[in-house]
């Protein structure tokens, strides 16, 4: 999944509930913002090591249970982490989940491709029209804020 899509993903959940959607877009933004930075300086071959390691539950559990925007940065980093997941099941390429388990288990045959070059590689997959259908819906809830009047109220009895 593309990085701003992640950020969405989070500003939506936030959306949703009560918790900062500024701390989960924090958390979302996190597991690329350290493992694409990583990749691209050469300390690791891989663009899903240790920001996207479920490992990490260790550091994110006790974070999330010490306040709310902890628990906030957390719910945006496991949204990263599912999406992630989602993404590289419907692409075709399930083996991949395996870097969530990053150092201990590793994809047989993962994709490694720098940011740009993924870039080019995911227009058009499966899951690049599942972000586009994301993009839609967050314009939707966008607009039902601006304008009320386009439909997104929900309806009790009579002819509103």
């Amino acid at each position: 999944m593309l990085f701003p899509t992640h950020l969405l993903v989070a500003a939506i959940l936030g959306r949703l509930s009560t918790l900062s959607i500024p701390w989960l877009v924090v958390g979302a933004a996190v597991p690329d913002l350290v493992d694409k930075s990583l990749g691209l300086v050469g300390i690791v071959d891989l663009y899903h090591t240790v920001g996207h390691s479920v490992l990490l539950l260790v550091v994110a559990v006790p974070i999330a249970l010490y306040h709310s925007t902890g628990r906030a940065a957390a719910v945006g980093w496991g949204s990263h982490l599912a999406f992630d997941t989602v993404h590289m099941v419907i692409n075709g390429r399930p083996a991949d989940v395996l870097s969530l388990g990053w150092p201990v288990t590793t994809p047989p045959d993962p994709l490694a491709l720098p940011p740009i070059p993924f870039l080019f590689h995911y227009i058009g997959s499966p899951s690049f029209f599942l972000e586009i259908a994301l993009w839609l819906v967050a314009a939707v809830i966008v607009l039902s804020d601006i304008r009320p009047d386009l439909g997104m109220r929900r309806r009790v009895g009579g002819d509103e």
